[in-house]
């Protein structure tokens, strides 16, 4: 259990081993902020893993005692009797929420350390006269990420030596060395390493999980985490909400921050009539909402963010799914502060139609389509004039559009009955 500073005293929070709770805030909201805080919460209970952080993979860093490469990565002081201490210091240079966490070295040391004092234990195991463990031979934590990496990139494959870490294509006998792995591929390998050697029942805080990482891996990626490791419960914190979408887990959103410090956080409600991605957006956003007709590949999108930049326009489908999301919204009022609007086609309203829709607070086009909007005078003139034309030039091109668009069709009926 952890708690959060807010407006009205603390917040409580609780979080079980198997079990995960995923924060979402915008940048500049506090995120980095408030996993320092969780963090020092839970003491040398918790491991945090930056956003900001070094990805240079280097197997040929010098082998030390695993003892020693655990104290590194936890504390950043690589001393078998280093203390919580020297973490603030040593491990986050005293700059907690801004120092680039550059523990790669310490993370391949104790995978290596790893390695040799299980197969040293496997080897003592199988000498002439030894009694075999009932549990038979015991993995290492490269065997694990390598089991875990092969169902992930199955297009990669890696080589781990006693000193060395290779990597090859499938098929093929050429191999190249770790250091010279994508940033995606030094990511995943990362994070898969710094969840495996993670001391029995700790908080993993895992600042921007989604980093480095490609969308097509990601859930599974973190599958496999949180499966590997029953025994310890995860706190997500992130700005992307197709991440926490799809995550099964607890939900809150970071509405504020005051570096008193004091965050706003707030649950991700259900029952709102939102489903969750867009409940987390709306609350997590600083800026009025404007639902609009269209999908995130439209048109309508591209052409109300650009006519709308102060607004976060979210698009709805259809006329009838903006008119349930604004009056959804408008009816949750205690959700947000930010308040919402809707815009619609005018497609055939009569005129109480369109009063009728003003005062639920959703405005209609004065044409049919989104797409007819271009073709009015005003518009028209206006791109032409951002073109570089003007005067009779300017008259001449306007006149010629309007031809090509009646020649488009075999009526012109057709045409302005479609743009009134």
């Amino acid at each position: 259990m952890f708690s959060i500073p807010n407006a009205e005293g603390q917040k409580e929070f609780t979080v079980d081993p198997g079990n995960a709770i995923i924060l979402v805030g915008a940048n500049g909201g506090g995120k980095t902020r408030l996993a320092v805080h969780i963090e020092n919460a839970f003491g040398f209970s918790a491991h945090r893993i930056s956003a900001h952080r070094a990805l240079s993979l280097n197997p040929g860093v010098p082998k030390i005692s695993e003892k020693m490469a655990l104290m590194g990565l936890r504390t950043g002081h690589a001393d078998e009797n280093a203390q919580i201490r020297h973490r603030t210091g040593s491990r986050w240079g005293s700059r907690g929420a801004i120092q680039l966490l550059n523990d790669f070295d310490y993370l391949i040391q104790a995978l290596f350390a790893d390695q040799s004092n299980t197969s040293l234990k496997a080897c003592n195991q199988f000498k002439p006269g030894s009694q075999l463990e009932k549990d038979g031979f015991q993995l290492t934590k490269f065997d694990k990420l390598t089991d875990i990496w092969s169902r992930l990139l199955p297009h990669r494959i890696l080589h781990i030596s006693g000193d060395d870490i290779l990597v090859s294509v499938p098929n093929s006998e050429s191999r190249y060395k770790a250091s010279e792995m994508s940033d995606g591929e030094r990511a995943i390998f990362y994070m898969i390493g710094q969840v495996l050697v993670a001391e029995a029942d700790q908080v993993l805080i895992i600042d921007e999980p989604e980093l480095y990482v490609h969308r097509s891996i990601m859930s599974k990626l973190w599958d496999e985490l949180e499966a590997v490791r029953p025994d310890c419960a995860f706190v997500f914190i992130t700005h992307d909400l197709e991440f926490a979408a799809a995550r099964a887990a607890q939900k809150f959103v970071i509405r504020d921050y005051d570096p008193t410090p004091r965050w706003a956080v707030d649950d991700v409600p259900e029952g709102t009539g939102f489903d969750e991605d867009l409940a987390t957006l709306i609350l997590g956003s600083r800026r009025p909402i404007l639902f609009v007709e269209g999908d995130r590949f439209s048109l309508d999108l591209a052409l109300y963010r650009c006519c709308y930049p102060e607004w976060t326009v979210v698009p709805r489908s259809s006329c009838t799914e903006v008119i349930h999301a604004v009056v959804t919204m408008r009816a949750n009022a205690d959700l947000t502060r930010i308040t919402c609007s809707g815009i619609v086609d005018a497609d055939h309203y009569d005129e109480d139609d369109r009063n009728y829709l003003r005062d639920l607070g959703i405005e209609t086009l004065p044409v049919s389509e989104i797409e007819n909007v271009v073709l009015l005078p005003e518009v028209s003139v206006a791109i032409a004039q951002s073109e570089g034309f003007s005067g009779e030039e300017l008259e001449q091109r306007i006149a010629s559009l309007a031809d090509d668009i009646f020649k488009s069709v075999t009526s012109d009926e057709v045409v302005r009955r479609r743009m009134i």
